[in-house]
């Protein structure tokens, strides 16, 4: 993992502060390598100083790169405060969006003559940002989840309740070197298809059914996550047309997608698709989201956001439509890089509906 503290540090001209404070265990993980569950960061102008407690000193110690290791006894912030790191310091950033209130009331009473400003998002748009080898080890998650969904293929079939579907897509993504998942998975199979994020239930495949399956694993720490929808049997004319909707809608959404457009326009493009065949008041949810060290990350691809997606996000593309009337639901998701002028899918799993 990459030293990226003179990144943060650079923002810090930004926030007029002279330190900040990352608590957020995804940020900590890309700004100095540690893997661990508990941790601060402080990164200064000139030096840095991560604090964690003591099932981490080995472990810290091998993976923290360009700060300083201090091991806590009685509680991080009572440590970092007895630190002579503070001395010189008058502005500190701390990651709103990841503090509770009773953590900013330790702060305070911990340091109080710091001024603490409260930023969200403080690294957001940093992180969001791949490099290349980021790029590379979210290719290799998704490809690991790719080979699960071949192999899933071959257990689907009438009399298969999703729950078993669903334990064989775990175990299938730990036998092939996953961490862990990135999510539960989602296994729903005919009218369970028109909840977006269904859970597995003891629902059997029948004859007919489009079945949704999206899964995704943490491999070296990166996160994968893919959606394909497939038929058991022969499927309803009018699922089929759904399909071939968000077919075309993702279709589209891929051609036109690189950095510098707003994640509003991005979804507008699929979006005007399923409007012309009658679809859109049934997708239910934005076209993407980041992922890389979490599974949903900034930027976000939906008609309710402006900002612009930047280059080397990695985001999702995954269109849907869910008719609880018919009976169906159907998302198709792909993993892309955002580059200048195009994107590079990730996704190499076949996107014809497969009929089972």
């Amino acid at each position: 993992m990459a030293n990226r503290l003179p990144r943060v540090r650079e923002r810090l001209q930004d926030f007029d502060a002279d330190a900040a404070l990352l608590s957020a265990l995804p940020n900590v993980r890309w700004a100095c390598g540690f893997t661990g569950s508990n941790g601060l960061l402080l990164v200064g102008k000139s030096n840095a100083v991560f604090v964690t407690d003591g099932r981490y000193t080995e472990q810290a110690r091998q993976e923290v790169d360009g700060a300083e290791v201090v091991i806590a006894e009685n509680g991080l912030l009572t440590r970092l405060a007895d630190l002579d790191y503070f001395d010189d310091l008058r502005r500190v950033v701390f990651q709103a969006d990841h503090v509770t209130v009773a953590r900013f009331d330790q702060l305070k009473d911990h340091l109080s003559q710091i001024t603490w400003i409260p930023k969200t998002a403080a690294v957001t748009d940093l992180v969001a940002s791949k490099e290349e080898n980021e790029v590379e080890r979210i290719r290799h998650a998704q490809q690991v989840t790719e080979s699960v969904f071949d192999h899933i293929l071959e257990h689907l079939e009438p009399g298969v309740p999703e729950r078993d579907i669903a334990a064989e897509i775990t175990y299938q993504h730990l036998r092939r070197g996953a961490d862990k998942m990135s999510f539960d998975p989602i296994v729903a199979s005919g009218p369970n298809g028109a909840l977006p994020h269904a859970r597995p239930t003891d629902r059997t495949l029948q004859s007919g059914d489009l079945v949704v399956i999206d899964m995704g694993g943490i491999c070296d720490g990166y996160a994968s996550d893919m959606t394909r929808t497939v038929a058991i049997g022969s499927p309803s004319e009018a699922s089929k047309n759904g399909y071939q909707a968000v077919r075309e809608a993702q279709e589209r959404a891929l051609e036109v997608a690189r950095a510098g457009l707003t994640g509003k326009e991005l979804d507008a493009v699929a979006r005007d698709v399923l409007e012309k065949v009658g679809l859109d008041e049934y997708f239910s949810h934005g076209l993407g989201h980041g992922v890389g060290l979490e599974v949903h990350e900034w930027p976000r691809i939906s008609r309710t956001v402006d900002h612009e997606l930047p280059e080397g996000a990695c985001v999702t593309i995954e269109p849907g439509v869910y008719v609880p009337d018919d009976g169906y639901g159907v998302r198709i998701e792909d993993i892309v890089v955002l580059r200048e002028d195009t994107c590079e899918n990730l996704t190499r799993a076949p996107k014809e509906l497969q009929i089972l």
